[in-house]
């Protein structure tokens, strides 16, 4: 592991150990493992957390928005609007649900959908708008729920980095008709394996995601419609548990260490730009830090701050749209310009509430020499 990696998991654990470690033996010893009190008191806390009147425990953030999809009836032939510069997952999880994902372009400053690229996607099958809040910054969601008003569509938050950030003083996971969230052990609020949530105030789609989690049963051997197997471990919300009443100081310490490098890196200009917080952000949750550098220096910045300890990332390096995967499933003949730039020049720089002033020193420190080292190459578009 680097000396300073991407996210410090193992020093997060030695801080947080003996309430873990009680909670999981306390978990062990009633032997509810599925589905146990564990799970309906974090969904309790949770939706009280995100704004929501309810919160529904399942197994990944994939399947949050997958589970979603289907309790809205989106499905074969209906399409579903997303931005092409965010993990894959989002297009799966419309793909998972026999819908088609219509790509968008981001914004060139914030990185998130570009309204005017969503509402120039939409045809007669759009079923549901699905903006990212990327990077822990919650999309504009004023003008998507607006379009989402004027067109008859649906629009779903995911929220798989936006854990505790807020759009103009509102929660995301309060914004759209419904919100998922994964708890990857990376994210703000992590478990120690695969874990995600669905939010919504919708009194009826809850109760059909309760179905659809479960095998579409109420009662045990009585299935009343055809559902999946997507429930959050109780070992899991256990730990969830734990973490939840730390979220806001850890975010607080994420938004203190992206203020210092915001400020270290003004200096690097223009051979880094830093992307912005955009005006609608009352709290970004900083899940990552990304900045931009020139396409053809990145990959060699990368390698060269690895080298020295530290725990560079790409966050994304293949946009949706040239991945492989979709192949054959998306329109071949479109193109998006500002993902495919942001794909070549993200970069992104280590930042957890437990990385210390230090350590986020040494990392400018590695910046900028990776950067003298190249000084000839330019600057990001």
């Amino acid at each position: 592991m680097p000396a300073i990696p991407l996210v410090n998991l193992q020093r997060q654990y030695q801080r947080l150990a003996p309430e873990i470690d009680r909670a999981i033996q306390t978990v062990c010893a009633r032997g509810d493992f599925v589905l146990g009190r564990a799970v309906e008191e974090f969904e309790a806390a949770f939706a009280e957390a995100a704004g929501a009147r309810h919160c529904i425990g399942v197994a990944s953030g994939t399947d949050a928005l997958h589970l979603i999809l289907r309790a809205l009836r989106v499905g074969a032939g209906d399409e579903v609007i997303l931005p092409a510069n965010t993990f894959i997952a989002t297009a799966q999880a419309v793909w998972c649900a026999g819908a088609t994902p219509v790509l968008a372009d981001c914004d060139p400053r914030h990185a998130l959908l570009d309204v005017a690229s969503a509402r120039a996607a939409i045809t007669p099958r759009t079923r549901a708008l699905l903006p990212v809040h990327l990077y822990g910054q919650p999309a504009d969601m004023e003008p998507l729920l607006a379009l989402g008003r004027e067109r008859g569509l649906h629009v779903i938050e995911d929220a798989a980095q936006a854990h505790g950030a807020e759009y103009r003083g509102r929660r995301c996971g309060s914004l759209g008709i419904a919100a998922g969230f994964s708890f990857y052990p990376g994210k703000n609020l992590g478990a120690y394996g695969d874990g995600g949530a669905i939010t919504t105030s919708d009194d009826a789609l809850a109760g059909e995601i309760r179905l659809l989690r479960n095998w579409g049963s109420r009662v045990k051997y009585v299935h009343d419609v055809m559902g999946f197997n997507s429930r959050l471990d109780t070992i899991q919300a256990a730990v969830l548990g734990v973490k939840l009443p730390h979220l806001e100081a850890w975010n607080q310490r994420r938004r203190t260490l992206a203020a210092r490098y915001r400020t270290a890196l003004r200096a690097l200009s223009p051979h880094v730009r830093i992307v912005e917080e955009a005006p609608w952000t009352s709290r970004h949750a900083y899940h990552l830090f990304v900045v931009r550098v020139r396409a053809g220096a990145r990959d060699r910045i990368v390698k060269t701050l690895q080298a020295r300890g530290i725990g560079a990332g790409i966050h994304y390096p293949i946009a949706i749209h040239r991945q492989k995967a979709f192949e054959g499933l998306l329109d071949g003949s479109h193109r998006f310009p500002e993902t495919e730039l942001l794909a070549s020049e993200a970069l992104t720089l280590p930042l957890c509430p437990d990385l210390a002033d230090e350590e986020a020193e040494t990392v400018i420190a590695g910046l900028t020499m990776a950067l003298d080292a190249g000084a000839s190459e330019g600057a990001p578009h």
